[in-house]
C-alpha cells in the first residue's frame, strides 16, 4: 500500500473522532431561555454550572436562584453548533427549590465526549412551571481567570 493510501485511510478512520479533552472544567452561565411576554410569569432566574469529563462520564454541578417555581431536572443536550437546539444526551434530578445547588452525572458516548470537548453541549435547568426549560447555558472552556 502506498504511503498516500495509508495516510488517507488513517485520516478516514480517525476523522472527527479525536479531540483532546479540555485542559480544565467547562463552565456555563445559566440564564432564562428566550421568552415572550406571557412566559415572563413562569421563567426567571440565574445560575452557573461547571462540568468535568472523566473518560465518558460527565459530572455537572452548579447553583441557581430566582426561579418562579421549584427546579425539577437538569438536562444535557448535544448540538450541531452553539446556539442551535439539539437532542437530549442525559438528565438528573435538580434541587426541588427556587434556589439551590445541583450535581449529577451523565454517561456520554464517544461522539458526545468529542462534542463536549468542542463546546457543543448545553445545560438546561427545568422547573415546575417551566417544564420545557427555565435556565440554559453552553458548556465552554473557561478563559482568563478561573
Amino acid at each position: 500500500m502506498s504511503s498516500i493510501a495509508v495516510l488517507l485511510l488513517t485520516l478516514a478512520l480517525g476523522a472527527g473522532q479525536s479531540v483532546a479533552p479540555p485542559a480544565g472544567p467547562m463552565r456555563a452561565r445559566l440564564s432564562p431561555l428566550p421568552t415572550d411576554l406571557a412566559m415572563q410569569e413562569t421563567i426567571a432566574g440565574l445560575g452557573t454550572a461547571t462540568a468535568t469529563l472523566a473518560g465518558t462520564t460527565l459530572t455537572i454541578e452548579g447553583t441557581y436562584q430566582g426561579l418562579k417555581s421549584a427546579a425539577t431536572v437538569v438536562r444535557v443536550f448535544d448540538s450541531p453548533r452553539p446556539g442551535l437546539r439539539g437532542p437530549l444526551v442525559g438528565e438528573f434530578a435538580a434541587g426541588g427549590s427556587t434556589r439551590g445547588t445541583f450535581k449529577g452525572t451523565v454517561a456520554l458516548t464517544r461522539e458526545q465526549a468529542v462534542a463536549y470537548a468542542k463546546g457543543l453541549l448545553y445545560v438546561q435547568l427545568h422547573s415546575e412551571k417551566a417544564p420545557d426549560g427555565n435556565l440554559w447555558g453552553w458548556l465552554m472552556a473557561a478563559k482568563g481567570r478561573r
